[in-house]
């Protein structure tokens, strides 16, 4: 069965009440999981609202939860610099071993990095950066003894985590995007998981075909990286409920663009169908009334069917 989990962005209006009353109540409906964007504020220039720093909220979820599986997607390496990140990501994990899954990403927003003052560079200049950044969280991670690496934008000399995690639990990294010159050709390198992102279901099974011919060509089989998807979530726990979070837009035609639509009786189809799509896992992004943790736990009840 595909994994459920949850997806919040952290900077809509995200704070301390909200976030702990979705976590308990994303554990006891049953997902198997809940993730949280990594962003200062949100892309349109309007007001600045709630926003709850990332690996605080994750620490917290660590050792609040007890069977949640958690983690960023994703932490920009624009402004979380990776080898914080690793030693971040490893600290946490001793609080719920086996939880919590890297997601990292090259950064995106441009009205952050202008506002915090962080560099995003040019496309190509990020990616630079993004593969570098992979190869130091890898090795940090997943490579036994002292570290070496000397990059454009990253120089190791003998760095290592102690206890090293490899020893320890390997910390899955995530990459997510859909991108077939840059993005995935990454996932096949160092990725154990890779998270389609707003996607089709057809454009989804063209880019796992994709996965796995770059996978081949690295020596690593398809079953080294997870396939998940993340993907909207539209969910009424009435008809009149649902009609109105729709504002206007066209159901069918959303669920036809990969998002999950509809009442309780109507989801656990569409899980179904990304299942046979491939995907062994979807993160939900909820995006709708954050005070909701009825409609929360009404959509975890219906993916369980």
């Amino acid at each position: 069965m595909i994994d459920v989990n949850l997806m919040i962005e952290g900077q809509d209006g995200l704070n301390w009440a909200r976030w702990q009353k979705i976590a308990h109540t994303v554990e006891d409906a049953g997902y198997d999981g809940l993730y949280v964007s990594d962003h200062f504020t949100n892309p349109e220039d309007d007001a600045h609202i709630d926003s709850l720093e990332l690996w605080t909220s994750l620490t917290w979820l660590a050792s609040s939860t007890r069977n949640l599986c958690f983690g960023p997607v994703v932490a920009p390496v624009s402004f979380r610099d990776p080898r914080i990140a690793a030693w971040t990501a490893a600290a946490i994990d001793g609080l719920a071993p086996g939880r919590l899954r890297l997601g990292l990403g090259a950064g995106w927003m441009v009205r952050e990095h202008d506002e915090w003052g962080f560099d995003l560079l040019d496309l190509d200049a990020r990616f630079q950066r993004f593969e570098e950044s992979l190869e130091v969280v890898t090795r940090l991670l997943h490579q036994k003894g002292p570290v070496r690496f000397d990059g454009t934008f990253y120089q190791l000399d003998g760095a290592e985590l102690v206890p090293n995690p490899v020893t320890v639990n390997r910390i899955p990294i995530v990459i997510g995007g859909n991108g077939p010159r840059r993005t995935v050709p990454l996932a096949a390198r160092f990725a154990d998981e890779w998270n389609g992102v707003f996607i089709s279901r057809d454009n989804y099974r063209e880019r796992n075909a994709l996965l796995d011919r770059l996978l081949a060509a690295h020596g690593r089989e398809p079953e080294d990286v997870k396939r998940t998807v993340m993907t909207r979530v539209i969910f009424g726990k009435n008809e009149a409920e649902l009609t109105e979070r729709l504002a206007g837009k066209d159901a069918d035609e959303l669920r036809a663009g990969g998002q999950i639509v509809g009442t309780a009786n109507q989801i656990a189809e569409q899980l179904r169908a990304w299942e046979e799509a491939g995907a062994a896992g979807i993160m939900m992004q909820w995006v709708d009334d954050l005070d909701d943790v009825e409609g929360i736990k009404q959509l975890g009840e219906a993916a369980r069917g």
